[in-house]
């Protein structure tokens, strides 16, 4: 495969008949999909599973592929539809806070969280972990463009929205990731910044 070839090429070519030009979108992809997999499940699993599941689907759905957006845009779609299907049929077990044992669980999960903190002082993961505590349509908003690097034009066309609405509610966004950067990793940026 030709190293700066477009997605649309690679399209092109599996449209073609070259089935094994797909593995250049997967390798591509693989990490933008897996992320936003896992701002819906944090199963590792699960999410392993499920990002299988988007390149299949993708795949049978090549066809479909119009290119009146980026290849990522309509990628971000079948990723997130498949997710929310996913959750719809696994069916979550759901525990009264009453109960001293689940109690003591969610204690010692909590504590299990402080630990993995120390452990990935990486810059990565601490904004991973800040994306994961904003809302789900902030961390969308985050992820769609600076992990997807979609325009603002593109989050619109996805979130069904008008791009000036996207462009504020990316700075807002932003500003709320800050915030709880500051208070829930304020060590860590810290040393960063050091």
């Amino acid at each position: 495969m030709q190293i700066g070839i477009s997605d649309n090429d690679i399209i092109r070519l599996v449209r073609r008949g070259e089935q094994s030009a797909y593995a250049e979108l997967v390798k591509k992809y693989q990490g933008f999909v897996f992320t936003i997999v896992l701002r819906y499940l944090p199963v590792r699993e699960d999410a392993e599973e499920v990002a299988q599941d988007v390149f299949v689907k993708a795949y049978r759905s090549l066809g479909d592929f119009r290119g009146d957006s980026k290849f990522s845009t309509w990628l971000y779609t079948i990723t997130t539809t498949t997710c929310i299907t996913f959750l719809r049929k696994k069916k979550l077990e759901v525990h009264s806070l009453d109960n001293e044992k689940v109690l003591a669980q969610a204690e010692n999960l909590d504590s299990g969280m402080a630990a993995n903190l120390v452990e990935q002082k990486s810059r990565s993961a601490m904004v991973n972990k800040a994306i994961a505590m904003l809302s789900p349509d902030d961390a969308q908003v985050i992820t769609l463009f600076y992990k997807g690097e979609q325009s603002l034009e593109e989050i619109a066309q996805i979130m069904g929205q008008e791009p000036n609405n996207i462009k504020v509610r990316l700075f807002r966004a932003r500003q709320r990731l800050k915030e709880k950067m500051e208070k829930h990793f304020a060590s860590e940026v810290r040393d960063l910044a050091s």
